[in-house]
């Protein structure tokens, strides 16, 4: 199977979890549904590498190794921990456009880390994609959203560069490190696992958690679609010569996924201009995307 077709499922699926996600973590507590999202996930991996014979690989491993892949779940668990909670307090049709961001910030991210500087296309990508969210601010205020200062906002914004850096590392992981996608997926949702449980329990003792918890059927999808929808982006990345700059811009195309699904199911306003300003980053996306095929 091909890296695009692989990145292609990757970006499908993770547009319909990111629906599913929104309907879990609606007015519910958030820490619980990410904690069981998680841990059903986590026991999706277990049991599928167990029943494919690969487990036993995934335990030989050194501890230097397993530190590298504790701090990869350490990345993960920050942008979830934001990103949950900006989806419960945004419409998904704001979420999903910030979400799909992401491309930029690994990009500059690349940038900055590696030394690298944007040619003049990939400068217009990013002037395109910064006018797209000044469309989408613009919208944002007519629902009382004021992009500078709320919280959602910059929970998601933040959730978005954590996810970049996050994409910067799985390529140093799966590439120079060389560990292969079974070993990276099930030490790194054993860790996170383990992490979220380690905040969940924190936040009871400490009386932080204000909003009740409901069990919502959502919730199991949720974290099997995001196993499944990294499995995929794994084993792309892993594919010699592959390169994280062009694969984040594709797989966070599930914008576009959950922008349209999510938009039906909950019915939010002004779809039809918020499709318009997600159609402006989509053009800058496609612009880093082919960018980046001119200068590699």
């Amino acid at each position: 199977m091909s890296w695009l077709l692989l990145i292609s499922i990757s970006a499908l699926v993770l547009g319909i979890y990111d629906v599913c996600k929104k309907h879990a973590v609606a007015s519910n507590a958030v820490m619980p549904v990410l904690w069981l999202a998680t841990a059903f996930g986590t026991l999706t991996v277990i049991l599928w590498q167990a029943g494919s014979g690969k487990l036993a690989g995934s335990f030989n491993i050194t501890g230097a190794t397993w530190f590298f892949l504790f701090l990869k779940s350490v990345l993960v668990a920050c942008s979830w921990i934001c990103a949950y909670y900006a989806m419960r307090a945004l419409p998904i049709t704001i979420v999903a456009p910030i979400r799909g961001s992401q491309p930029l910030w690994t990009v500059l991210g690349a940038f900055i880390i590696l030394k690298e500087f944007p040619t003049a296309l990939q400068l217009g990508g990013i002037i395109i994609i910064v006018a797209g969210y000044f469309l989408f601010s613009v919208l944002g205020k007519r629902e009382g959203i004021r992009f500078h200062a709320d919280r959602g906002v910059l929970l998601m914004f933040a959730a978005s560069v954590l996810g970049a850096a996050s994409a910067l590392y799985d390529k140093y992981l799966l590439q120079p490190v060389g560990l292969t996608p079974d070993i990276v997926q099930f030490w790194y949702q054993i860790n996170l696992a383990v992490i979220l449980g380690l905040v969940r329990i924190f936040q009871n003792l400490a009386g932080l958690s204000l909003t009740a918890f409901v069990w919502r059927w959502t919730i199991i999808p949720t974290g099997l679609l995001l196993v499944i929808s990294d499995w995929f982006y794994f084993s792309a990345l892993h594919e010699p010569g592959v390169l994280i700059s062009i694969l984040s811009p594709l797989r966070r195309l599930n914008a576009i996924f959950s922008f349209i699904i999510g938009g039906i199911i909950f019915r939010e306003g002004n779809k039809r201009k918020k499709f318009i300003a997600l159609l402006v980053i989509a053009a800058g996306v496609a612009i880093l995307y082919s960018a980046s095929f001119k200068v590699k």
